[in-house]
C-alpha cells in the first residue's frame, strides 16, 4: 500500500517504532473504561494499537492523504474516521456526551493548542495522554522555580495532574525532527474551579509571565493599568505594588500563589 508522504506544513512526522507506539497506547488504560479519541493518527502506527484494546475508538485527521490511507488499512474503522480539524471541532457529542481519554502522536506545530483546547473540554476529558516535543512536556510538568515553568504549566495543572512518562529519539520518526519528544499523562484532579474568578486568574497568569524577567511589581502593572477607574485610589495600587511579595517573579509562584494573587487584584479593584 502506498505509504503517505509526510507533509511539513502539518507538522507530520510519522512515528515509525512499533515499541513506542505499543507504549503510548497504553498509556490509556488509566482510564480503561472510556472510549478514546486519537488526534492525528497519520498512517496509523497508533491507531492500530489502539484498535487491539476493543474500545470505542475515533481517529481526527485533516489530511486527506493520511483519511484515505486509514479507510484502506482500517476498515473496521470507517465510522471512526473524523476528517477534520481537531481545534475547529466541537467535541460534546463525539461519543454521545459521554467523557472520553484524548491521545494521540500530536502535531508539533499545534501541541499547545491543543492542550488549550483540552482545558475548555476539561469536564469531558478526565485524562489525556501523548507525544509532544520534550520543551513542551517539560513546561506541562515544570514546577515553581524552574525555567520551564510559564503559563502553559500553570492553566493547565489548574485542572490536570501531569506525568512526564518517557522521552523519545528523534531517530524513530519519518522525517526525524530537530527536537526531542516526549510522552505524557494528564489526569483530571479534584479542582472544579479555582478560588477566585477565573477570567481574571487567567489575565493575572498571561500578564505577569509576559514580563517573566521582572519581578510582580513590574510585571502586574499593565493589568494594573488596564483595571485602574475612577474609585481605585492610586495610593491603593502603590500600597498592593510595595508589598514583599511583589518582589517575587511569576515563575517562583505556585498555582495557590496565582489563586491568592488574584483575589488580592479583585478586591483592590472592587473597593467603592
Amino acid at each position: 500500500m502506498k505509504q503517505v508522504r509526510p507533509k511539513k506544513n502539518l507538522g507530520q512526522h510519522f512515528l515509525t517504532d512499533l515499541q513506542v507506539a505499543r507504549r503510548i497506547a497504553d498509556t490509556v488504560d488509566a482510564q480503561p473504561d472510556l472510549p478514546v479519541l486519537e488526534v492525528g493518527p497519520g498512517m496509523g502506527v497508533l491507531t492500530q494499537f489502539l484498535l487491539a484494546k476493543e474500545r470505542p475508538l475515533k481517529v481526527v485527521e485533516i489530511d486527506d492523504e493520511s483519511v484515505s490511507y486509514l479507510r484502506r488499512a482500517y476498515p473496521t474503522l470507517e465510522d471512526g474516521i473524523v476528517a477534520d480539524d481537531f481545534l475547529k471541532m466541537r467535541l460534546e457529542h463525539t461519543f454521545g456526551g459521554q467523557p472520553f481519554v484524548l491521545t494521540g502522536n500530536y502535531p508539533y506545530n499545534i501541541s499547545s493548542q491543543i492542550f488549550f483546547k483540552m482545558l475548555d473540554y476539561r469536564a469531558l476529558i478526565p485524562c489525556c495522554t501523548g507525544m509532544i516535543q520534550k520543551e513542551v512536556a517539560d513546561r506541562l510538568a515544570a514546577a515553581p522555580g524552574s525555567k520551564a515553568y510559564g503559563i502553559l504549566t500553570v492553566l493547565v495543572q489548574l485542572y490536570y495532574d501531569v506525568e512526564y512518562l518517557f522521552t523519545v529519539e528523534p531517530g524513530v520518526f519519518n522525517p526525524p525532527p530537530k527536537v526531542r519528544s516526549a510522552v505524557v499523562r494528564l489526569r483530571r484532579n479534584d479542582r472544579t474551579a479555582p478560588d477566585c474568578d477565573e477570567r481574571l486568574f487567567k489575565r493575572v497568569v498571561k500578564t505577569t509571565f509576559n514580563r517573566r524577567r521582572k519581578m510582580l511589581r513590574g510585571s502586574i502593572k499593565p493589568l494594573l493599568a488596564e483595571l485602574s477607574h475612577e474609585r481605585t485610589c492610586i495610593g491603593d495600587i502603590e500600597s498592593f505594588l510595595g508589598e514583599e511579595s511583589m518582589t517575587k517573579r511569576p515563575e517562583q509562584l505556585s498555582i495557590a500563589d496565582f489563586i491568592a494573587l488574584t483575589n488580592r487584584v479583585e478586591t483592590l479593584f472592587a473597593k467603592p
